[in-house]
């Protein structure tokens, strides 16, 4: 079973308009209203694909009572730490070629719900396969969160995914993620420097290794994937344009990579399902869903940047003797079952 972490969910609103004017007043044609926050948007697609899945994280008020009941009514399995404070709202406003989003802060937490939080994923990890960890942080949980919980997964050998942003992506990779998906201009953010907003990728590749020993995948948007691992870089470009709504394509580029991790699925192969998973995010007017034909139509080629001696899956040592492996061995993510991390 797949868990998928948001500590900051959201009732998302969604907005059709023919065309966005700033300062323009605007008829709305449709109106949806969905469970929000990137990682119940992981959990949806990965639920529309047929994956097990269990959505967890922090709900309040009567926002998150309707949050907790579209989950409900969609079918997805969940298992929340109820808090005082209303759950946020978001709102996107999408056009023919776009969207722009409006995001409240999301509510105080207190440290005695924070605990309790830490305590349920601890109960969630026995039955997971892979856990994801995304979106933003709530006000009162501690910058490290995501930290926090990658380490209570690496002791039990349950594989992470980290997708976030800011001073928490910073902690985050410190801790050792099993697969960290940040976007350029959030690896741009941290670094405090325009200069990798679109490289290629052998900068990209540069700047992943000076922030992180691990495997990272960089979501470019129209420009596709590029995951480093270890001294091997890979490259997925989607191979038609898709317009629409980009909103969910990162998180359905997650539920991609979160599967993967779990079978054990080869660079190549992975980096093509993530790309075509969220081209047909684009193409669906919501975030959290996909358009099964672009999906089925937009399956890219993954290309090395580096040099990759091999291609066989690594050696997984069990859960008690598990051990670093060197870079570039393999072009394998790491998988179930241990941490694997690669070192330069």
């Amino acid at each position: 079973m797949i868990v998928t972490v948001t500590l900051n969910p959201a009732l998302d609103l969604t907005y059709a308009v023919d065309a966005l004017v700033p300062h323009g007043t605007h008829r709305v044609s449709t109106v949806a209203e969905r469970p929000g926050g990137k990682g119940l948007n992981v959990a949806r697609v990965l639920h529309t694909l047929g994956e097990p899945v269990l959505a967890t994280g922090l709900l309040g008020g009567a926002t998150g009572n309707r949050v907790a009941g579209l989950l409900t009514a969609e079918g997805v399995r969940s298992s929340f730490v109820r808090i005082a404070g209303e759950t946020r709202r978001t709102v996107a406003v999408v056009d023919d070629t776009d969207a722009t989003g409006f995001w409240e802060p999301g509510p105080a937490i207190t440290a005695g719900e924070w605990s309790l939080f830490l305590a349920e994923f601890r109960e969630l990890l026995g039955p997971a396969t892979v856990v994801t960890l995304s979106g933003s942080l709530p006000p009162g949980v501690p910058i490290d969160a995501y930290a926090q919980l990658i380490a209570l997964a690496e002791a039990v050998a349950v594989p992470t995914v980290l997708d976030t942003s800011g001073a928490a992506l910073r902690a985050g990779l410190l801790a050792g993620p099993t697969v960290a998906k940040p976007n350029a201009e959030e690896l741009a953010a941290i670094l405090h420097t325009a200069n990798v907003r679109r490289p290629g990728p052998w900068g990209l590749a540069e700047t992943v290794r000076a922030l992180s020993a691990g495997p990272v995948v960089v979501s470019r948007g129209a420009a596709g994937l590029v995951a480093v691992a270890g001294d091997d870089v890979w490259e997925c470009v989607p191979p038609v344009p898709v317009e629409g709504n980009p909103t969910g394509a990162g998180d359905a580029c997650v539920a991609a990579l979160a599967r993967g991790l779990r079978d054990r699925t080869p660079w190549p192969d992975l980096l093509s399902d993530a790309v075509a998973l969220s081209a047909a995010a684009v193409a669906a007017p919501v975030a959290g869903a996909f358009d099964p034909d672009v999906y089925r139509q937009t399956q890219a080629t993954a290309t090395p940047v580096a040099a990759t001696p091999d291609t066989t899956p690594p050696v997984v040592a069990s859960a008690d003797t598990a051990t670093p492996v060197a870079a570039s061995p393999d072009t394998t993510p790491p998988a179930g079952g241990t941490r694997v991390r690669t070192h330069r």
